[in-house]
């Protein structure tokens, strides 16, 4: 069938740049807020409200509102790793800063490469995508070595929040990885987008209960945080990248994702005043690098037609980009 889809222009442009500050301001945010609002429970609570307002949507468009398809064990395992995702990147932020955990969590195109290059032969990765990963992993390293930070209130313990929201990336991957593997692959996008929504509030609401991160202070900026992370981040994002996929090629939407890190990291700085080492600066520019290697390569020397269906599953707008 022809595809439909059109090239990338100048309003599509500008639509994913906004995307992208929006996707960077998440963690930040996040992190603004936990004077307030412990960052696990902020994230279990946009998810619940964010899937309240999906499932609305899917009954206004027609779309059955039912987990009990098929692809409900599928669904599950989607919802728990998102879950762990966002519970390591809760605890990434009360560790480290929040630009830190942007670059770390926005690692998950390499581990997606890696496991679908384990399970996939048609998805094997050739050598300048192994360069990439060499690069990548290059540039972490960096980043960990070169640390030597004192701690902070706003970040005790950095070493350790890096390698948390690290580990997040990797979970992030192990996510994109099963929607792509499982019967999700078919699936609507917003019926994905509800298995991991619904994870998220059922498991992190009982653990920051059960963790003593239950700390809610009803202020203007812990409400205005909360609307933003549920009505702007996971659900008013993922309307605009979805229409986005239906109008425009996913190869040239994909290479916008690229800015996000960049976006948290500068605003990490400007909004928050967070420090920037010289080793981690360089760090992240050498994984930007090999996730550009990676990624775009990988884009250029296959077809993008069925990107709706295998990027788009994601809770918050982003892809692999989210």
């Amino acid at each position: 069938m022809h595809d439909l889809r059109h090239p990338l222009s100048a309003r599509a442009a500008a639509l994913m740049t906004v995307l992208c500050v929006i996707w960077s301001l998440q963690q930040i945010s996040l992190k603004a807020a936990a004077v307030d609002v412990s960052p696990m429970l902020m994230i279990a609570l946009r998810s619940g409200l964010a899937a309240l307002c999906v499932a609305s949507l899917m009954r206004t468009l027609g779309q059955p509102v039912s987990l009990a398809s098929g692809r409900w064990r599928a669904g599950v395992v989607v919802g728990a790793l998102f879950a762990i995702e966002y519970l390591l990147v809760a605890e990434a932020l009360r560790r480290s800063y929040a630009s830190h955990v942007i670059v770390f969590l926005y690692t998950a195109p390499i581990f997606t490469a890696i496991g679908l290059h384990a399970r996939r032969p048609a998805e094997r990765l050739n050598g300048l995508q192994w360069l990439g990963v060499a690069i990548a992993f290059g540039g972490i390293a960096l980043a960990f070595l070169g640390h030597g930070q004192p701690p902070t209130a706003n970040a005790p313990d950095v070493l350790a929040g890096d390698a948390l929201a690290l580990l997040a990336g990797a979970t992030w991957g192990a996510t994109t990885v099963t929607i792509r593997l499982s019967s999700l692959s078919t699936a609507a996008p917003a019926e994905t987008l509800l298995y991991q929504l619904l994870g998220a509030f059922m498991l992190l609401l009982p653990a920051a209960w059960l963790s003593g991160q239950f700390r809610f202070v009803p202020t203007h900026a812990a409400w205005f945080h909360l609307a933003f992370q549920a009505l702007i981040v996971s659900f008013a994002s993922f309307l605009v990248w979805f229409w986005l996929l239906r109008h425009y090629l996913a190869s040239r939407l994909s290479v916008f994702s690229f800015l996000t890190p960049i976006f948290g990291v500068v605003l990490g700085i400007k909004l928050l005043g967070e420090p920037l080492q010289p080793s981690f600066l360089g760090g992240s520019l050498l994984v930007l690098a090999g996730i550009i290697l990676v990624s775009v390569h990988g884009l250029l020397r296959r077809p993008a037609t069925p990107a709706l269906r295998e990027q788009a599953p994601r809770r918050d707008g982003i892809n692999e980009k989210s």
